[in-house]
């Protein structure tokens, strides 16, 4: 299964790898009522650090491990290496745009467990990515808006 989305915000490149690579934001970035609970893993993500964490989906714990890979200062993936899906890759790329903003894209490459608890978990997941990425644009935009853009806004 693939899945792509993608949007635009107001920022440069490099203020968008700096956020994403933040072990902080993905909790920052979670939308209601989901809860994303941090275990284990370095303030700042790198090549081959991994990731302990819990999503709490209403009273339902996903406990979930994953590993940063393939870094570079327009982008990371993250692997699942345990979770409810056979396989997790996500890709999380930022493209430089003309006027200095960033297209970032998300992609997602996943199976789908075998059994039928983390089967049905991981189809609940997939159908959900749409609200989740759409989330997720909206409060990165709020959370890297510039002082700059702030003030720019508030005076017209």
């Amino acid at each position: 299964m693939k899945y792509t989305h993608r949007f635009r915000i107001a920022a440069p490149p490099h203020a968008v790898a700096e956020f994403h690579s933040r072990s902080s934001s993905m909790g920052a970035i979670t939308p209601p009522p989901v809860l994303a609970i941090i275990h284990q893993a370095p303030e700042i993500l790198g090549e081959g650090d991994s990731m302990h964490f819990t999503l709490w989906l209403g009273p339902i714990p996903v406990r979930w491990h994953a590993r940063i890979e393939n870094v570079t200062s327009l982008g990371f993936q993250d692997r699942q290496i345990s979770g409810p899906f056979a396989k997790w890759i996500h890709r999380h790329i930022f493209v430089p745009l003309a006027d200095g903003s960033t297209e970032v894209v998300d992609e997602i490459e996943a199976e789908l467990a075998d059994s039928w608890w983390k089967r049905l978990l991981g189809i609940g997941m997939w159908l959900n990515l749409p609200i989740l990425f759409t989330y997720r644009a909206w409060k990165t935009r709020r959370l890297l808006r510039s002082p700059l853009q702030a003030a720019s806004k508030e005076a017209r």
